[in-house]
């Protein structure tokens, strides 16, 4: 990981990013165990929450911006393809030299590389938008070295003791918190995502052959090229 991390730092045309959900968040009068400027009292027991919500980030390391998406739903394959496509549209622009995306993952179960659903949509995302999918996955117990965790150590710490009784305070919270100085980009998707969807064998057994896997590192390094224009 760290060979792959040198080689693209310097190339403009390579953007690194660093994605993964964080913990569901308990949506209530919960006590954090943290230390408030303002006097609180919260539950001391894990009672039923009013409501769960998921932080996804996604942290663009050498632009230092950082990106939230936050459900009350389930983080499927769909909602965090959905959620990089939304990220990838807002900067795309501002980058046209940019023709690589490189992403850093955990291998979870919703978006490691043996899960057809999400190399079927990181595929359409190659297509579509026609750029180079790298996918760069974490092994087992090494998640700490993914860039987006500080990010979730710096949310901790900002809403360190405070109640978060509502989806709205969590989003608060999201929206002026710091990242080297700037606040990320806040949205919450409303979208609820079917679970459990998945290619046939026959149909996953095609994809495979759009993916560059490396010899000794099948699962753990995926390259996805777009297939070519048709030229007008």
């Amino acid at each position: 990981m760290e060979e792959v991390k040198q080689e693209v730092k310097l190339k403009k045309s390579v953007l690194r990013v660093s994605l993964d959900a964080k913990a569901t968040v308990k949506v209530g009068a919960f006590s954090r165990q943290g230390k408030s400027r303002v006097v609180t009292k919260g539950y001391d027991h894990d009672f039923q929450p009013d409501e769960k919500v998921t932080p996804f980030g996604i942290l663009l390391p050498d632009y230092d911006r950082v990106y939230l998406y936050f459900t009350t739903g389930r983080v499927t394959s769909d909602f965090i393809a959905d959620c990089l496509t939304d990220c990838w549209q807002q900067i795309k622009v501002e980058l046209p030299q940019v023709d690589t995306l490189l992403l850093y993952q955990d291998n979870g179960p919703e978006n490691h590389s043996r899960r057809t659903q999400f190399m079927y949509r990181m595929t359409q995302l190659a297509d579509l938008h026609n750029i180079t999918v790298r996918l760069a996955y974490y092994p087992p117990y090494h998640s700490k070295y993914n860039a987006i965790e500080r990010v979730w150590g710096r949310l901790e710490q900002h809403w360190n003791g405070s109640l978060l009784d509502s989806v709205e305070t969590v989003l608060k919270f999201a929206q002026t918190m710091k990242w080297n100085g700037v606040s990320p980009i806040v949205k919450i998707v409303e979208r609820v995502y079917e679970t459990g969807k998945k290619l046939s064998q026959f149909a996953m057994a095609k994809l495979e052959q759009r993916f560059q896997r490396e010899e000794e590192l099948g699962k753990w390094f995926i390259v996805i090229t777009p297939l070519p224009t048709e030229c007008s």
